[in-house]
């Protein structure tokens, strides 16, 4: 199989990743695929550089080496040659507006109303239609349990509905992949049930997703692949009943006897 082939059927294909800031290296040679419609969970420890990884992927953080593709595209980077040049901010936007985005603090507009905020990019970045948008935006919303808050303002919704509308907003671009960085963590317990539900029915209706979460019995049941990350580099990877259950590295089953 040629490089062309391998890179077609990879939604996310990562290649010796680093980054650092300032002396501190936080990745250290990371590989990662992720294959179209298939969802990737990423583990690991409080600074082990999963967070960090993840905001590569829209290139939130620039990388120091390495390349990242979605969907074949190099992110970030145009390559003239042998050299890489970094692209304009246009052009990085106009990238970010294919790969959805669910933060941890949700990120929502708070000047704008719930449906404001999912419709803002796909008008602004994607140069669609408004009347489109807003009815697909308004079918988003029915999807993800919150279409009676449409009119609302973040500060009037609880953080399980705000979480659910940033993933309408996420959807509402039509992205190749979503990501998610720890989208249950900040919220309270008995609100986290609501927003795992709505990235199960993502999960079954095919998406491409990558999450970083700390939810063990979440990513046993929506993973195709688990990646336990520490210290920088993807230490092990592959089915959730391989890594979960018969973990082959020590640093793997020392987390995991911690969290289970």
């Amino acid at each position: 199989m040629t490089t062309t082939d391998v890179q077609a059927v990879h939604a996310v294909d990562v290649r010796g990743v680093h980054k650092s800031f300032g002396s501190l290296e936080v990745l250290k040679g990371v590989d990662l695929t992720v294959r179209q419609g298939e969802v990737t969970v990423i583990l690991g420890p409080s600074g082990s550089g999963k967070s960090t990884l993840l905001r590569t992927l829209n290139h939130l953080e620039k990388v120091d080496r390495g390349s990242i593709r979605i969907d074949g595209e190099l992110v970030g980077y145009r390559r003239r040659g042998n050299i890489l040049r970094e692209l304009r901010d246009r052009d990085i936007l106009r990238q970010r507006s294919k790969i959805g985005f669910v933060f941890q603090n949700f990120n929502l507009f708070p000047h704008l109303t719930v449906l404001e905020n999912v419709t803002e990019a796909p008008i602004s970045a994607q140069r669609r239609d408004r009347g489109e948008v807003t009815a697909e935006a308004r079918q988003l919303l029915e999807r993800v349990g919150v279409a009676d808050k449409a009119d609302r303002y973040p500060k009037q919704l609880s953080g399980g509905q705000q979480q659910r509308v940033a993933i309408a907003r996420a959807l509402a671009l039509r992205p190749k992949v979503i990501l998610f960085d720890e989208p249950t963590s900040a919220l309270d317990p008995e609100l986290v049930g609501e927003v795992l539900d709505v990235i199960r029915d993502l999960a079954r209706a095919g998406a491409t997703l990558v999450i970083v979460t700390h939810e063990i019995g979440f990513a046993r049941e929506v993973a195709d692949t688990v990646v336990f990350m520490d210290d920088g580099v993807v230490v092990e990877q592959g089915a959730p009943a391989q890594v979960l259950d018969h973990p082959t590295h020590d640093r793997t089953r020392a987390f995991l006897s911690r969290v289970l």
